[in-house]
């Protein structure tokens, strides 16, 4: 089972709110999912991002693969910089 990191649309028509989940990849955007580890509101200035670190670096241990703007929310927290230092 291919695992991913990704974006769960959330709110209303016109006003976004995403949820971060970790589901299979063949699982539809909004549906089936493993497990929430944050939020991501691109709607605040600046856009919040709130992510539980030890979770995703949990995830992304065990072979999860973030989507594009997953792993640049993921850097931008410094989560992926933590991750391969611990590689070392």
């Amino acid at each position: 089972m291919a695992v991913k990191i990704r974006l769960r649309r959330m709110g209303s028509r016109h006003q976004p709110v995403y949820r971060l989940v970790v589901a299979d990849s063949r699982a539809p955007r909004d549906g089936a999912f493993i497990e929430t580890i944050g939020h991501y509101n691109p709607r605040t200035d600046p856009a919040t991002v709130e992510v539980k670190e030890d979770r995703a670096v949990e995830w992304l241990r065990q072979g999860a693969q973030p989507t594009d703007t997953v792993r640049s929310l993921l850097r931008q927290k410094g989560i992926l910089a933590r991750l391969a230092e611990a590689k070392k």
